[in-house]
């Protein structure tokens, strides 16, 4: 039988902590993973649900969005993809009567962790300007309600709408369409806090704001560079491709400011080696960066490169490359000195990884949060691009730029329009098939919606999916931005915080999950996603709803438009909520690589995009060539007595979903408000392993940023670092404080200083509920 939810709240700043594992996976991982199941789903459901997971006939698992092969295993998911199955599959609900029994006031006081475990919403609900709870509602008095505030509006722009990235291609088509027929392009995303950088750089660069390798170029690669990711958690399918491209005679190259456990050594739970052997190890040089030294790493390759004769590709780069004079000028001038000072590596290391390099025709650059979320995050992409070029290492089989995205559709709802600056291609083609003029000024990303709700410029803010609150930076102010507005509603499966910081008026609409069948007038139907190598495929549930209550995304963005914008808008919304095939239809003759949409996707396994810099080294950039760049190198310096902090998530999170309270790798049990600090720079502090720390961010305008009660964890960071999690370190970032060209929340190598503070009380009621 599946558990029920927690009653209590835990206390999160009292863990049990020991020693760093040095492995992923293996049977530990088996075990977590079936046990989760089954507390949360019951026996049965476990083995009905989780077989299912990314086969060609099932479902696309709701977490992140890494590449399942041609070949796939009966168990083709990972522990943390189990997790997220289990989190949306759980027999626990949230009917009318749980929010009878819980005032908003007293759910704000609950942590994000505990709203989580209490199950899927069932009903509609609303909360009424001045109400104290919320209360169950028709849907059609919900779409009312949402219609009377936007017909309110001074102006479409007054409105947001936010989308997270498990939205399907089919539902993120139709929320952008919906969108622009009410008049406004304010459509932020979740790629705005993370990859952002990445598109930006790659855009520029290479054309394309995607990466450029499939699954099969990592298998092919000599060498592989991992920076500023940790796949053992966030993306853990990723490791069955390390250990294939092991096998195939690759090395790789770790560039991190912490030892992870699975670029250590993989004990992959498919094959006896991993379950009763020792398993694999991937990684054949750490580097252990200091934060935000990675720019300067890759620039000072580059001269070496430079320096090596006959290391440059020269008829690539003179036939395929534009800026090279530029770059070779600024990379030749790159510094010793000041490269050791910014990363904190010894010159020997450096050195055999430019060995390792020149000895490689075939390499592949993965990154991920580490490289995006930095003020020099785009100048850092595009070295990393400059990096590559310089030997052909775009537009050959195994070889490429690899952005590893995260949540399961980001990338999808970015090709299906979800942005808030969108191409006039892209506009001219919405124009030509539905027959109104789109807007063509640019929209609010994340950060200026914040900044447009805090002050007045925005009044209603709609959410397909997410939790806003806790993904975003300045917990306060977003907080208080949040609560401005007339009315937020969230489209959502499970409860977050973002359902109890409200508008004066609230809405939450339950939906289908991923792995529940939806049928529609027009029959059982499916949805699509695209995945982080740009493979579209299709994704069909088979559980029976959580609720007859819910309904698809679609289907309320398609009732949501036709309520709104009535015999305005000659799109046929009743046909596309009927029948998906027909939204897929209008994709195929909008968007450039979905032609024939509905027959390819049919094909098990679906069909690969186009990549011009991939297929045929051609780049579709302002100058027709891949570009060098040349921006001065930049890196984080900390004052004395200060350190640098990382945010970054546990073993039992997903981005703000926190299945658990372990991150058992890190050797972190039962708590999350931990702070991991060198021993040295912790005992320069007097600060005991076990000691309790406030973290305080410092600003060069003078201001600062508490987060209180943190345990404070001796670990083997790189000197001068230390790390924590999010969300409880978002109050740390100014709003303002954000990548340069991305505007993507720079919540990596932030200033602090520790100060010791008490740790929690011994009745348990510590300072620990985040």
């Amino acid at each position: 039988m599946a558990g029920k939810p927690p009653t209590g709240d835990p206390v999160q700043d009292a863990p049990d902590v020991t020693a760093p594992q040095h492995a992923a996976a293996g049977l530990p991982a088996v075990a977590h993973s079936l046990r989760h199941a089954h507390r949360q789903m019951g026996v049965r459901r476990t083995a009905l649900t989780l077989l299912k997971v990314n086969q060609k006939d099932g479902f696309d698992c709701p977490g992140c969005a890494w590449p399942e092969p041609d070949k796939r295993h009966a168990a083709e998911f990972c522990e943390n993809g189990a997790k997220a199955v289990a989190e949306e599959a759980t027999l626990r609900r949230v009917t009318p009567a749980f929010f009878a029994e819980h005032s908003v006031a007293s759910l704000a006081e609950r942590s994000g962790y505990w709203l989580g475990q209490q199950g899927r919403l069932t009903h509609p609900m609303y909360l009424a300007d001045g109400a104290e709870h919320y209360e169950p509602v028709s849907w059609e008095r919900a779409f009312d309600i949402i219609g009377e505030e936007l017909a309110a509006l001074d102006s479409p722009d007054e409105a947001v709408f936010y989308t997270s990235g498990r939205t399907s291609n089919e539902a993120a088509f139709l929320y952008q369409l919906f969108a622009r027929e009410f008049g406004t392009n304010n459509l932020p995303d979740c790629s705005n806090m993370c990859h952002e950088s990445s598109g930006s750089a790659l855009t520029e660069t290479i054309g394309i704001g995607k990466g450029s390798v499939l699954l099969e170029d990592l298998h092919k690669a000599d060498l592989i560079i991992v920076a500023g990711q940790n796949p053992g958690t966030n993306h853990p399918r990723m490791l069955s491709a390390l250990e294939k491209a092991k096998a195939g005679g690759a090395r790789i190259i770790t560039v991190n400011p912490l030892p992870e456990a699975g670029l250590e050594r993989f004990k992959n739970p498919q094959n006896a080696k991993g379950l009763a052997g020792g398993g694999t190890s991937l990684t054949d040089l750490f580097l252990q960066i200091r934060l935000g030294g990675d720019q300067a790493l890759f620039r000072l390759l580059n001269r070496l490169i430079l320096e090596t004769e006959g290391a440059v590709d020269e008829e690539f780069v003179r036939e395929h490359t534009h800026g090279f004079e530029e770059f070779d000028r600024a990379a030749r001038a790159a510094d010793w000195d000041e490269t050791l000072r910014a990363t904190g590596l010894r010159r020997e290391e450096i050195e055999s990884a430019l060995r390792m390099v020149l000895a490689s025709r075939r390499t592949v650059v993965c990154w991920a949060m580490g490289l995006t979320q930095h003020k020099h995050a785009v100048p850092t992409i595009r070295e990393v691009v400059n990096f590559l070029l310089l030997r052909g290492n775009i537009g050959r089989p195994g070889a490429g730029v690899c952005p590893v995205r995260g949540h399961s559709n980001v990338q999808g709802d970015r090709t299906m329009g979800i942005f808030e600056r969108p191409a006039p291609a892209f506009l001219d083609a919405l124009e030509r098939e539905f027959g109104f003029a789109p807007p063509r000024h640019h929209g609010l990303d994340v950060v200026r919606a914040i900044r447009a709700l805090r002050d007045g410029q925005a009044k209603v803010f709609l959410a397909m999916g997410g939790n806003f609150v806790s993904a975003t930076p300045d917990t306060d102010v977003t907080e208080a931005a949040v609560r401005r507005a007339r009315l937020t509603v969230h489209v959502s499966t499970k409860l977050n915080r973002s359902h109890v910081v409200t508008g004066a008026r609230a809405l939450i609409l339950p939906t289908l999950g991923r792995t529940e069948r939806d049928r529609q007038a027009g029959g059982e139907q499916f949805v699509t996603v695209e995945d982080s190598m740009g493979m579209v495929h299709a994704s069909r549930g088979r559980l029976a709803p959580a609720s007859d209550q819910l309904l698809s995304e679609p289907a309320i963005v398609c009732r949501l438009a036709r309520r709104v914008l009535g015999d305005k808008s000659s799109t046929p919304w009743e046909e596309f909520e009927k029948d998906y095939g027909t939204v897929r239809d209008r994709i195929a003759r909008v968007i450039p690589g979905f032609e024939d949409f509905n027959a390819r996707v049919a094909r098990p396994g679906g069909f690969t995009l186009p990549h011009a810099p991939r297929d045929s080294r051609t780049f579709p950039t302002a100058t027709g060539k891949a570009n060098f760049t040349a921006a001065p190198v930049e890196f984080p310096r900390a004052p004395e007595g200060r350190l640098l902090l990382q945010t970054l998530r546990s073993h039992d999170q997903y981005n703000t979903t926190i299945y658990g309270l372990d991150d058992r790798y890190r050797g972190i049990r039962n708590g999350r408000r931990v702070v991991l600090v060198h021993p040295d720079d912790a005992r320069e502090r007097g600060l005991a392993d076990g000691s309790y720390a406030d973290l305080v961010s410092e600003w060069t305008d003078g201001s600062e940023r508490r987060a209180p009660g943190f345990r404070v964890v001796h670990y083997p960071t790189a000197r001068g670092c230390a790390a924590a999690y999010y969300p409880e370190t978002n109050v740390l970032v100014p709003l303002d404080h954000t990548a340069d060209t991305s505007n993507t929340p720079a919540s990596k190598s932030l200033v602090i200083r520790l100060e010791s503070a008490a740790g929690p009380d011994p009745a348990g009621e510590g300072s620990g509920a985040a």
